[in-house]
């Protein structure tokens, strides 16, 4: 049996039953399951403890290092299963950290699910890096891509991999959501979209921020350039309700 490694919120598997926060499916009542372990290094990630150990080269804007010992917990993908299961809900989110390190255990983890229930829906939100292999091709419901853009602080050659880009672009049940903190990230966006045929119907751009403060100073003008070119907006809904917190 495959082993997840995920990361640890109050000693226990960070697994929670809440609202999608961000994306096409903003609102929708969903299960997080968030995975350990990520091979970019964003600057302003709001995750970085799950890749931002003691030791490590990588910067992040919050000056702050993690130990492994205290933020991963590895779990058996049937117990990992269970603890899902345990919630009302059948809309289940692979998150991170770069969830696609881990698809032996994910597979895993999908198959226990619906073999109790077929109705188990499942989205992955990845940083468009890694390609799936054929069982998660099939078995994810939508995709939730996250290029990054030079304001992540990644080199370019890390955070930008055509065959996966390719790949993405031509998934019906894909999309493309970029965080934006000023207004010049937009030529990066257009950039990619049209390197890499990026639908512009699926492309959303979300504003860089981890308080209210921070959202509401790039709201509008984000607002005017998705209206100005035909992109969605994308808000960070779990902000506005509860603020900076894990496990909502």
């Amino acid at each position: 049996m495959a082993i997840l490694k995920l990361a640890k919120l109050n000693d226990r598997p960070e697994i929670f039953h809440t609202l999608q926060g961000e994306g096409v499916s903003m609102g929708v009542p969903s299960i997080f399951i968030r995975s350990s372990l990520c091979n970019l290094h964003c600057s302003w990630c709001d995750t970085d403890y799950t890749w931002n150990w003691e030791g490590t080269p990588w910067t992040h804007e919050s000056g702050q290092k993690f130990s492994k010992q205290d933020y991963i917990v590895e779990l058996e993908t049937k117990e990992a299963a269970e603890l899902i299961a345990s919630y009302p809900c059948k809309n289940v989110i692979l998150t991170g950290g770069e969830p696609l390190l881990q698809q032996e255990g994910w597979a895993e983890l999908i198959q226990h699910l619906r073999a109790t229930d077929p109705d188990y829906r499942f989205e992955v939100e990845t940083n468009a890096t890694q390609l799936p292999d054929p069982f998660m091709d099939k078995a994810i419901n939508q995709w939730n891509i996250s290029p990054k853009l030079s304001n992540s602080g990644n080199d370019e050659k890390l955070r930008i991999k055509p065959d996966a880009l390719k790949y993405f672009s031509n998934k019906e049940n894909a999309w493309f959501k970029f965080v934006i903190q000023n207004e010049a990230d937009l030529a990066e966006v257009q950039l990619l979209e049209n390197t890499y045929h990026l639908p512009k119907s699926k492309i959303l751009l979300m504003p860089e921020g981890r308080t209210e403060e921070a959202l509401n100073n790039k709201r509008l003008w984000l607002a005017d350039i998705c209206r100005d070119h035909g992109y969605r907006f994308s808000d960070r809904l779990h902000i506005q309700l509860w603020g900076s917190k894990r496990g909502v």
